[in-house]
């Protein structure tokens, strides 16, 4: 079981890290300065952005509960 959950743990870390790493940051140069504020106050967001924000959420839950199920382990 703890062999498991261990696994669970390092594949949701690289998951988590590849998904932040592959999303668009929220400023790109000085445009995003100027609208950057505007989109998210307004909340636009574009289609792969939009997937790569969900799939991050889900991750840092499944990497949130498999750390506290090890911990509950040991």
């Amino acid at each position: 079981m703890k062999i498991a959950i261990l696994v669970l743990l390092i594949i949701s870390s690289l998951g988590l890290i590849a998904t932040v790493l592959l999303q668009s940051g929220r400023s790109a140069g000085l445009s995003g300065a100027i609208s950057g504020a505007g989109e998210s106050f307004f909340g636009k967001k574009k289609g792969m952005d939009e997937l790569l924000a969900k799939f991050t959420a889900v991750l840092a839950g499944v990497f949130l509960l498999s750390s506290l199920g090890l911990a509950m382990l040991k």
